[in-house]
């Protein structure tokens, strides 16, 4: 695939799709052209289309739209890569075949640098205001349809932004500043372009700090899918290391990690890794759980990963509880409770202890780890984790109309009739408390129906009842059998009973967010400079290290009824 693109344009969505009008433009439009036009558009190469006719080609498909889209009747022949973020959308054009995700990565990676030097969040009033800076990243980062540049770092060194100071003194001569005319200055420049230029494209050139710290983010995003006994059927935590380098000169540092039971057997554990370009993947494939690097100035993405939960707990032997799963809370869902068996009940409980006191991700690295005046640990850290933000989502079929009693033990709950599901929040100073059992008790309301209108019959001759002339004539006065009481209300019970089986939840999923646990057990051993390989650090000095774990479920753990 030697495809190129050929063309990135950039709408508001509040100007080509208002939500009181339909999304596709017809010719009769009574909105002016200019409405109409992208809010940016760039071309690298080639007579791609254009703004104005993309667009309405593009919206012609339903929606949800796919990230890549084929148009065969546009002229010529054109594939159109889409992106939406922040209100905007970024198409990428391309008459030729080229690598779907290679596109795809490329306006991420516009998303990025547009926030790094526009600032997040990127509204369309910043690209409006900066198109100097725009068009110069778009450049850069792409070349006659051909990726090159997309590093922040690197770009800042050929990215120019001029300032209030410079917009104030640009005409004025100072010291050490090189003049813009003569010719004594056109023999200096490739030597100035070639000191300025950066080794490594994805580190500034000549970065100083006067406080040196280093930062690692671990954070674990957790998908849990339990049985209605609590057995786990799956379980996967997505992981993520942000690391945030603050040091002069040209770090060379070494992150080491490791598992529940040591390093030994990090390999097998840590699943599907990916890894920043400035990671050396030789020393990872030699040494498994070291990260050595030379990294970026500024918070970047180290690394990523994904880690199996079941075989910690012998989970595909079959035999296993939810417990064995170490998640801060258990949740279990009774439902066709109460005499009519229109009740059901949410049972919440909350785990203490999540972590281990002493470990050694909470010492030296824990920021903010250290034990507070009253000797006490500090909540957040692996010593002391601290559950915050829990809230169950209870979806609930289309038929129920309204909840008539809602009785949470603990927190509030209420009931949206729109996307028909119950929301129980426990807020963090309750989950603190003594009590670590809560629960949670609804009535379910079902659609109306006039039991009156069923029973009566508006002809009188008795249409809607069935008879059987199969019987005998009666010769002689008989005593006519009456059904007991009893029997018509247990029937009345069952019939009540099975239409509200219809009506209860199927599901329940939490969301939390635990800082200072890990649900795979990973930890940061050390992070550690290299003296010897580093350089511009200076002489005795040592920067400050810090580590932090977050542990977020957004809907993640869902329990089946």
């Amino acid at each position: 695939m030697n495809g190129v693109i050929e063309a990135v344009h950039v709408y508001d969505d509040n100007r080509y799709a208002p939500r009181t009008a339909h999304p596709i433009w017809l010719d009769s439009d009574p909105r002016p052209p200019a409405r109409r036009n992208a809010l940016l558009s760039h071309t690298y190469t080639g007579r791609p289309l254009s703004a104005a006719h993309l667009l309405p080609l593009y919206l012609e498909h339903p929606t949800p739209r796919p990230n890549l889209i084929y148009l065969p009747n546009a002229s010529p022949p054109t594939l159109v890569f889409s992106l939406s973020h922040a209100n905007l959308l970024f198409l990428a054009t391309s008459s030729t075949e080229i690598e779907p995700l290679l596109v795809l990565e490329f306006l991420h990676r516009i998303v990025d640098a547009l926030e790094d030097f526009l600032g997040a969040p990127l509204l369309a009033v910043k690209i409006e205001n900066n198109y100097d800076i725009v068009a110069q990243l778009l450049t850069e980062m792409c070349d006659a349809g051909t990726i090159s540049t997309t590093e922040p770092n690197a770009l800042r060194e050929v990215v120019e932004i001029e300032g209030w100071v410079g917009k104030l003194l640009g005409s004025i001569t100072l010291p050490g500043k090189t003049p813009l005319s003569g010719n004594s200055s056109i023999p200096n420049a490739p030597s100035l372009m070639a000191s300025n230029t950066p080794a490594l494209p994805w580190r500034r050139a000549n970065v100083r700090h006067t406080s040196n710290e280093m930062y690692a983010d671990v954070v674990e995003t957790l998908s849990v899918t339990l049985a209605p006994s609590g057995r786990p059927l799956a379980a996967f935590a997505n992981g993520t290391i942000a690391f945030t380098a603050k040091v002069s000169g040209v770090p060379d540092i070494t992150l080491s990690l490791s598992g529940p039971s040591g390093r030994h057997n990090l390999a097998g554990i840590v699943e599907l890794p990916v890894f920043h370009p400035c990671v050396r993947l030789n020393r990872w494939k030699e040494r498994p759980g070291e990260l050595s690097f030379i990294p970026p100035d500024g918070r970047f993405i180290l690394a990523g990963y994904e880690v199996d939960l079941l075989p910690f707990t012998s989970g595909k032997s079959g035999s296993l509880s939810a417990n064995n799963l170490k998640l801060p809370v258990n949740l279990e869902m009774k439902t066709g409770l109460g005499p009519g068996g229109s009740e059901f009940e949410v049972r919440l409980q909350v785990n203490k202890i999540f972590g281990t006191p002493g470990s050694s991700s909470g010492g030296q690295l824990g920021r903010g780890s250290n034990s507070g005046r009253l000797g006490g640990p500090h909540p957040g850290t692996p010593a002391a984790p601290l559950l915050d933000d829990l809230k169950i989502t209870i979806p609930l079929p289309d038929d129920v109309r309204n909840l008539s009693d809602i009785r949470p033990s603990r927190g509030d709950a209420s009931f949206n009739p729109g996307e028909r599901a119950l929301e129980w929040q426990v807020p963090a100073k309750e989950l603190s408390g003594p009590t670590s059992h809560f629960g949670l008790r609804c009535t379910v309301v079902g659609p109306l129906v006039d039991e009156e209108e069923q029973e009566f019959d508006p002809s009188g001759f008795g249409f809607g009842n069935e008879y059987s002339y199969s019987g005998p004539y009666q010769s002689s006065p008989s005593v006519k059998a009456k059904p007991r009481k009893d029997d018509e209300g247990d029937e009345q019970d069952s019939k009540r009973v099975a239409q509200n089986k219809i009506l209860m939840p199927s599901s329940a999923s939490v969301s939390f967010a635990v800082k200072g646990w890990l649900a795979s057990g990973l930890k940061v051993d050390s992070i550690a400079i290299d003296t010897r390989k580093s350089r511009g650090l200076g002489e005795g000095v040592k920067p400050y290290k810090g580590v932090k774990y977050l542990t977020v479920s957004k809907d993640g753990v869902e329990i089946r009824c």
